[in-house]
């Protein structure tokens, strides 16, 4: 789960990181009292989505000299005119593709007279098990883009949970980011707090980009991006609290709400399958035969009817969504609660694209029989191979 900017500076500064001070902005007649309430003589107004590349985005709906989605006002008024410009309009970022998220959120916060920008991050480490950092001098830019043209500018050291955290891992990052003097100290201070609220939080990426130094050589995060653990969230009601649904897309939170293991994608043809295993299996050989598919959805081992028919209606509500493969290995999950589950959806929400079926497993014959007895216009498949090259044949007509 991903959170606001403005909601992960308020959670750093809870741990006592230093951030700017800055005010959120629901409606646009909010906008002046806001800003005034923040001492200038600059301000930055920034619209808030859950997307990186705001500033080098762009608004659908701009006029002549509106663009970016964070830009600098040197006065309330006209930080009232910026906010107003964004609020309620698309902005479109590297990130959010080119549909792009609408705006409902502003945040205005005090201007900072930067020196230096650094990056900084906390992530997991998925084949030491381990939190490692990332940092480079190459704040304020893509850290991908830093990789792939100036790799030797990263640092990255993972922390031995035997051990823990100590004041050299902080000094051995300061030292990475050339800083001098004080800044060492803030920089082992500041890496302590943030590693204690990404353990305590259940967080599973931690950045800030841009750390900045100051003219007068403090450290400040400037910006930040967190997510968390989806599985650990049932013990952070506090994190819980901060999510915005208007961010998510329909068809996940629609999932999430049946304990459905969904993800949107651009592809054509949907896909429902048991065990994210041979959910990958199946994306793969579709895009093998020509095709690509329009989501990942895992029903799990132990789904009911109830379930699977909701995941059917997700599917089907995609409007990108031109065939639909169903491929169910019955080991605990049962071959005749698929067939049932899928007749049932199919009735409620009718079938309007092609579907072939690919059964194997615990009452194969059983929900064989179900589906050909229904008088559906199911094509069957005998094997995982068949069944692809029957769903892109009928997509492609």
């Amino acid at each position: 789960m991903n959170i606001h900017e403005y909601q992960a500076k308020q959670l750093l500064k809870s741990y006592g990181c230093p951030v700017s001070n800055g005010r959120i902005v629901l409606k646009a007649d909010e906008v002046k009292a806001a800003a005034s309430e923040l001492d200038g003589p600059l301000w930055v107004v920034k619209a808030q989505i859950h997307a990186g590349g705001r500033g080098k985005g762009h608004f659908k709906e701009a006029e002549a000299g509106e663009k970016g989605g964070v830009r600098l006002a040197r006065s309330v008024a006209e930080a009232e005119t910026l906010a107003r410009q964004m609020l309620g309009r698309t902005l479109v970022t590297h990130q959010t593709g080119p549909a792009g998220k609408q705006v409902n959120r502003i945040y205005i916060e005090e201007g900072s007279d930067i020196s230096r920008e650094l990056y900084l991050a906390l992530l997991i480490d998925r084949k030491s098990s381990r939190v490692s950092f990332v940092c480079s001098t190459e704040g304020g830019m893509d850290i991908e883009e830093v990789a792939a043209h100036t790799p030797e500018k990263i640092l990255s050291f993972s922390v031995d949970p035997a051990t823990g955290l100590s004041d050299f891992h902080g000094r051995r990052i300061a030292f990475a980011l050339g800083l001098e003097g004080n800044q060492v100290k803030q920089c082992v201070s500041l890496i302590k707090k943030l590693y204690k609220a990404f353990l305590e939080k259940d967080m599973e990426m931690l950045e800030i980009n841009p750390l900045i130094v100051t003219t007068d050589g403090q450290l400040k995060v400037l910006d930040a991006k967190l997510g968390f653990d989806n599985n650990a969230l049932y013990r952070q009601p506090d994190v819980m609290d901060l999510r915005d649904v208007t961010e998510e897309d329909p068809k996940e939170l629609e999932a999430s709400r049946f304990d459905l293991n969904y993800i949107a994608l651009d592809g054509e043809i949907g896909c429902m399958v048991n065990g994210a295993g041979l959910a990958m299996a199946t994306m793969d050989i579709i895009k093998l035969y020509g095709a690509e598919p329009a989501n990942f959805l895992d029903v799990g081992g132990g789904a009911t009817k109830e379930k699977v028919t909701e995941a059917f209606k997700i599917i089907t509500s995609d409007p990108k969504v031109k065939g639909i493969l169903v491929n169910i290995f019955g080991g605990i999950m049962r071959c005749d609660i698929i067939a049932e589950g899928v007749l049932a959806a199919v009735k409620e929400v009718g079938l309007k694209v092609p579907l072939v079926v690919r059964l194997e497993g615990t009452n194969v014959e059983l929900g064989k029989d179900i589906i050909a007895k229904s008088g559906l216009n199911v094509i069957a498949a005998d094997d995982l191979a068949d069944g692809a090259k029957k769903i892109v044949a009928a997509v492609k007509g």
